[in-house]
């Protein structure tokens, strides 16, 4: 995996995140088993704005070299898509979502490990 391949990976995923986010987050609260209020589609509004901004990053960084600053970016995706997946974990376990809440837990580990892959062979 090289992080060319990667940040065409962020960018689709990004990108459609993003637009899921914006215009179809009741159904995305739906399928997670959480209660759709006014309140959670206006996060899910403005979440979705900064996974088409991150989407648009690694769309734009796609061709850059190895370098210090590429190695911490790598590092600190992995760190914070881990977190949302154990966040995920987390709320399926204290029952406040529901088990469709764990495949995104699922995706979120596996780009977090395709990014660690990505750093530990610097390409």
């Amino acid at each position: 995996m090289t992080f060319h391949i990667m940040a065409w990976v962020m960018t689709v995923a990004g990108s459609l995140l993003g637009l899921r986010f914006i215009f179809g987050g009741a159904g995305m609260l739906r399928e997670w088993g959480i209660e759709v209020s006014d309140g959670a589609v206006i996060l899910f509004r403005r979440l979705g704005v900064v996974y088409l901004a991150l989407g648009l990053v690694f769309f734009l960084a796609r061709d850059a070299a190895p370098s210090d600053f590429r190695s911490a970016v790598c590092l600190v995706m992995a760190g914070a898509i881990a977190i949302l997946g154990f966040l995920g974990l987390f709320e399926y376990l204290a029952r406040r979502a529901g088990r469709g809440i764990l495949i995104a837990a699922v995706g979120e580990w596996v780009l977090a490990a395709l990014f660690i892959w990505v750093w530990w062979g610097g390409q």
